[in-house]
Order: C-alpha cells, then structure tokens, then sequence
C-alpha cells in the first residue's frame, strides 16, 4: 500500500491511497484459501475445490468486500501512522467509472482512493498558575428567606367561602372566553378557572376589572396583551372577554409557625427556612459558577491563538444559525427589528462558533492531560435527568439515546467541560469577594455573549401558568 499526500494547507490535508492489484489478489487468495475447507460445492470433494475454481464463483464479492473493508479500517490506521488526529469523519472517494470499478473487483486494476480531512491543531498550553479569578458570593440576606417563606404559606394559605363582592386576595372561581375582533381565539377559554386577585398570574389588567363582582355576575372586560406576549399572533392585541363569576373565597390567616412547615412534611419552621435558604444559596451558587466560568473561558480564549477546523466551525455555527432564527421566528421577530441585518448577525455568530470551537479543543486538551473521566455513573444520572424532561415518553428517549450516533457523546461533553472546570479551579487563583444581590446579577456584557442569541437576542416567551391559556401569564 502506498500513501501519498496530494494536499497540505493549514488544517486541511488529502492523501492518496493505492493498494496494487498484486496485494488485492493476494488478499483475495487468502480470504479464498481460508474459505476452501469450509464450502461444499455440488461436483466437489470438501476441501477439494480449486481456487481458481472458487476464484471463478466468488471472486468479485470477495473482492468488493476487501474495498469496504480498506476504506472503513485502513484511514483509522493510516492517520495513526502520521500522528493525526481528523476534527470530523475524513471524507473518502473513489472512482465511479463502473469500467475502472469493474477492473478492481477483477483483480486487472490497483484500488486507488482519496482521504480528506482536516486535522486537530497542535498548540501549546498556557500556564494556567498565571490566571487569576473572582468568585463572587452573596450572604443570603435574612429578609430574602423570609420572602420565600411568605410565597411558600401563600401557596398554602386556605380559603372559605365569601358571599358579596370580590376583592383584592380574594380567590375567584370563573368561566371565560377571550375573543379578538368578536372571535375566540385558540387557547383563549377556560371553565372553573381559580384565580387569586392580585396574584399577577393573568396578563395585565384582567385581575384588576374583577373587583367588585359577586358570584353569578357576568362581565365583559377588555384587555391588551403584552408586546412581548409568548404567542406572536396575540402580542399587543386587544382582546376582549366574557367572564362569568362561579365563586369566591376570601383568604384565611396567613401564618408562619410549626403547623405550617408540618402540612408541608417538615418538623418546624426553622426547618422550613433552612431548606428555603439552602434554595436560594443553590441558586446563587449556579450565577456564581456561571460568571466564574466566564472568566475562565475568556483568559483562556485570551490565551491561545491558532486556526479552528472550518468543518467543526461550520457544524456549531449551523447549531447557532437553526436556534437564532427559531427564537425569531417563534417570537415574531426579524434582523430588522433587533437592530442588525442577517449579514452582521452571521458574521457575530460564526465568530462566536469559532470561539466556541477553539474553546472546546483547549478545554479537551486540558481534561485529557489531567486525566479527566466520565464514569458510567455519572452519565446515566445525566440521561436520566433527560428523561425526566420528557414524561410519557421514557421509552421513547431512551430508544433515542440508544441508537442515535453521538447522543451519548452529548451527554458525556457538558459533564467533561465542568469536570475540567473544576480542575482548574484548582491551578488558578482564586479570590472570593463577598457581593450584594444586585452585584450578583448585574448584567454582563461578556456573558451574553457566550449564549445562542448573544445581545441581539429576542424577548423570552412569557410562561403560562394554567394550561397554556392566553390569558394567563
């Protein structure tokens, strides 16, 4: 076999591959002699039928299966030899002239076959003892918990039956049906709904025209949905809705004492606050990891020059490019209408896909010398966190993580990157700074820019809290 390389510039290489007929025949011949004791073929003795003979019968199939062989094992082994790594699957062709093709399955002709790929660069590390860092943490104040604690015996405050008119934290029960332009619209009715006044569940100005109404009362009121409405087809439309009052229950006590924290399976309420502050510090805890993170990535962006695979940068930035424009498509958005042209975004996002890229080589760079390893455990934790997102359906994303090529591989990469994460936080240094809760979550130019819509990303849908109704928030 012969290896020759026909291209070399930057990251991209192709090499050429001719395995002469001689050593096909010779292959063949093996693979034949190999098979000759094992055939019974009508007219034959067992073990006792010519090769020529065999030659004859199952030369051809043979042969086409020594190519598929060579071109699926021999690149593996051939990059090996070089010390090269491919960024992708190399791309292999061959001839497609059905005379030559015919020729090498006769054994009359050399198999020749081409190899492009593009390799993983070599670089060198930064010394990351030289990176510096600050972890920015909050002492929870004592009123957040308390606040948390109020939203918690809220949701558990009980209600009695009120005759008269509603007022402002009262819980109503209704019937409504929202029209726009005098017709229903889809998601716009609901029976028996439970809204408590002043709640801010329903989109603005709805609680509010429901004071005053008595069980039974019928009204029509109007109200203009949000710019920024989740459904498109609604935002800054007026809508207008029929409601029929069922009931209202005025609001027991609120109190905050054992008796609480035991309908909620806790022994105290010193209890309850503890788990409460351990949520909020949870919380906290993921903006700090994530602005610590940012540093990072950038000092490490910083630090490391060198030229990115275009195929890998082609497959992150088409990743991109798919969710930029769903996010503008499912909030009724343009280019225009974020301040930028599709061309300027493309050029901010295939910089961004470049980061990305070049962030993830030195990351894996960095895990593989530390000798960084995904158990078995921790991947099938991480799967059945994916399987939770999705219930009814457990067979269903299983069956998908099953058989889908590089499903896995997308779990394993996110706990690699934090388990190198946390690597190094162990060679750099490392300043805690005690912060306020607006310091905290202070916007971060820096930060935005690592996510998919980056700063020209379109306002966040607006979650629903009843069954997706429009008008609820």
């Amino acid at each position: 076999m012969q290896v020759t390389e026909t291209l070399a510039e930057g990251l991209k290489r192709e090499l050429k591959v001719v395995v002469s007929a001689a050593d096909m025949n010779s292959q063949m011949n093996e693979k034949l002699a190999e098979a000759k004791g094992k055939m019974q073929i009508k007219g034959f003795r067992p073990g006792k039928v010519p090769i020529s003979h065999l030659k004859k019968m199952y030369g051809k199939s043979i042969m086409a299966q020594l190519v598929n062989e060579m071109i699926q094992e021999k690149p593996t082994a051939i990059l090996s030899e070089r010390g090269e790594r491919a960024a992708t699957q190399p791309e292999i062709s061959m001839t497609e002239d059905e005379k030559e093709a015919d020729q090498i399955l006769n054994g009359a002709a050399d198999f020749e076959f081409t190899i492009a790929y593009e390799v993983i660069p070599a670089f060198d590390m930064a010394d990351m003892s030289s990176f510096k860092v600050v972890r920015e943490v909050i002492d929870v104040p004592a009123e957040e918990v308390e606040e948390q604690v109020l939203r918690v015996a809220e949701n558990s405050r009980t209600y009695e039956p009120k005759d008269g008119k509603a007022a402002d934290g009262d819980k109503v029960t209704i019937d409504y049906l929202g029209k726009l332009d005098g017709e229903p619209f889809e998601g716009g009715a609901d029976q028996d709904a439970e809204l408590v006044i002043g709640s801010n569940r329903f989109i603005p100005g709805f609680e509010e025209q429901l004071i005053g109404l008595k069980a039974g009362d019928e009204k029509e009121i109007s109200v203009t949905f949000p710019a920024d409405y989740q459904a498109a087809h609604l935002a800054g439309k007026e809508a207008k809705f029929d409601i029929t009052v069922k009931a209202i229950a005025a609001p027991g006590e609120l109190e905050i004492n054992d008796e609480l924290a035991k309908t909620l399976g806790l022994e105290s309420a010193d209890k309850l606050r503890e788990i409460i502050r351990s949520q909020i510090e949870s919380q906290y805890g993921q903006i700090t990891r994530q602005k610590l993170k940012r540093q990072i990535l950038d000092q490490l962006d910083e630090a490391h020059k060198f030229d990115t695979p275009s195929k890998l940068v082609d497959a992150e930035f088409e990743s991109i490019w798919r969710q930029i424009n769903q996010e503008l498509t499912d909030n009724g958005k343009t280019f225009e209408d974020e301040d930028t042209t599709e061309e300027a975004a493309r050029e901010e996002y295939r910089k961004l896909a470049e980061r990305r890229v070049r962030l993830g080589l030195v990351l894996s760079k960095i895990g593989e010398e530390a000798g960084i390893q995904v158990s078995d455990e921790e991947l099938q934790r991480s799967l059945f966190e994916q399987v939770r997102k999705f219930p009814g359906q457990e067979q269903e994303i299983y069956e998908y993580f099953q058989k889908t090529p590089g499903a896995v591989a997308s779990l394993r990469a996110p706990i690699f990157e934090e388990k190198t994460i946390d690597h190094m936080l162990t060679v750099i240094d490392v300043t805690d700074k005690t912060v306020s809760k607006e310091e905290l979550m202070a916007d971060d130019e820096a930060e935005a820019e690592e996510k998919p819509a980056a700063k020209k990303k379109a306002p966040a849908k607006k979650k629903a809290t009843k069954k997706d109704d429009a008008a609820s928030e």
